[in-house]
């Protein structure tokens, strides 16, 4: 595993393959790591993703946690943002500092009871955006704090 990204970014249980693959690529394309807690909806393995294109997932900064319990382990000490629809805080509040963990999956109310919960402003008649979107809006405006000189 490389050194320690500026962010990360957690897929809770993700299910569909072309969101994980986009995020996947912006992870690569800004050295973001990406966890993602098992199980999933689909097949990582070479050759799977291969099948569906991915020919840059080889460079993924990937850490695959098998168990709930091995991610939030792990994220122990560190700050976790969830994101949420139902959220009143807009993402844009925080100061996000190197090694903060945003998520993009829902997940059970008592984790979420725990740890701050960020929404993306929407003024249209759509209920959300696509979660590769949303992962990119976030990720974005949080490497404008953590690596200022990409701007």
């Amino acid at each position: 595993m490389a050194e320690d990204p500026p962010l990360h970014v957690v897929l809770y249980h993700p299910e569909i393959p072309q969101n994980t693959g986009n995020i996947g690529r912006l992870c690569v394309g800004v050295h973001v790591r990406l966890h993602v807690v098992h199980p999933i909806g689909f097949s990582m393995s070479e050759r799977a993703v291969r099948r569906a294109g991915l020919d840059y997932w080889k460079h993924v900064d990937l850490v695959e946690h098998l168990t709930e319990q091995d991610f939030w382990g792990w994220a122990a000490g560190r700050r976790v943002f969830l994101l949420s629809t139902h959220a009143t805080t807009p993402y844009t509040q925080p100061t996000y500092r190197e090694g903060d963990v945003r998520e993009t999956k829902g997940l059970p109310e008592d984790v979420k009871a725990s740890h701050p919960m960020l929404r993306i402003p929407m003024d249209g008649p759509v209920r959300s955006l696509n979660l590769s979107n949303s992962v990119a809006v976030v990720v974005y405006a949080a490497l404008q704090d953590v690596r200022s000189s990409l701007f």
